[in-house]
């Protein structure tokens, strides 16, 4: 018997939050060739906005143009090297964008299953079953402490070095993401997110927002709200991907 085939429906929002004078976070996507990313930009000025873009504009040109033979693994870090090619050079060339850089989180799909692709704190997580749970895992310093047991989740959330990531497209002449292979189901439903929806809402609370059952637009405008309600202390971007059959 054949396997149905499974369709994706997706929608964003992104807004500067109620602390920053403007946005850095950054998003892009093409359900018809299957690839999602948001962006979150950092350094002085509109550094953080332009690598972010960059990151974007790179990242979907080599994804969407990608030919049906070649291994989308391949692909993929083609177009996460001439990412942080683009932003790495450019910020070489101006010293006024010295030390620009970007997360990126990525889901790209490969018929019935998809590839997460992670760098930085942005993060991925899927809601299966009413159940929320991250598949990125942060590159930051206190969730690096945290994983090798040095310290509590409580702890890091409480630290003052919970923004120090170790890890961003750009900032370096070469870097690694981490890849994440995962079969989808019909009624998956993946989340992309910046850190300002993060840091001001916990695990929980996006998951009952998520398990509200509206279309997705409207659950990326009800998490984007939310995190502005609680403090909004950052740009906040949600890209919600919804798998059906």
């Amino acid at each position: 018997m054949a396997t149905a085939l499974v369709r994706y429906q997706a929608a964003a929002v992104s807004d500067r939050g109620r602390k920053r004078p403007s946005n850095e976070d950054s998003f892009g996507y093409s359900v018809e060739h299957g690839v999602y990313l948001v962006c979150d930009g950092m350094g002085g000025a509109a550094a953080g906005e332009i690598a972010s873009s960059l990151a974007v504009d790179e990242v979907m040109r080599i994804l969407t143009g990608r030919g049906a033979t070649e291994p989308v693994d391949d692909v993929i870090h083609r177009a996460i090297a001439a990412a942080n090619e683009a932003i790495y050079s450019r910020s070489e060339n101006n010293p006024r964008l010295n030390g620009m850089g970007t997360t990126l989180v990525s889901i790209v799909v490969d018929e019935r299953r998809v590839r997460i692709v992670n760098v930085g704190d942005s993060r991925c997580y899927r809601l299966r079953d009413q159940h929320l749970e991250q598949i990125s895992e942060d590159h930051s310093l206190v969730d690096e402490q945290v994983r090798l047991g040095r310290m509590t989740a409580a702890e890091a959330l409480r630290s003052p070095l919970r923004n120090v990531i170790t890890r961003a497209l750009g900032t370096q002449s070469k870097v690694t993401p981490d890849l994440f292979d995962l079969e989808v189901k019909p009624g998956d439903l993946f989340l992309l997110c910046s850190d300002g929806l993060t840091r001001e809402l916990s695990d929980g609370k996006i998951e009952e927002l998520l398990c509200a059952g509206c279309d997705v637009q409207q659950m990326c405008a009800s998490l984007v709200e939310a995190a502005n309600n609680a403090g909004g202390g950052d740009n906040i971007t949600s890209l919600i991907v919804r798998a059906e059959e």
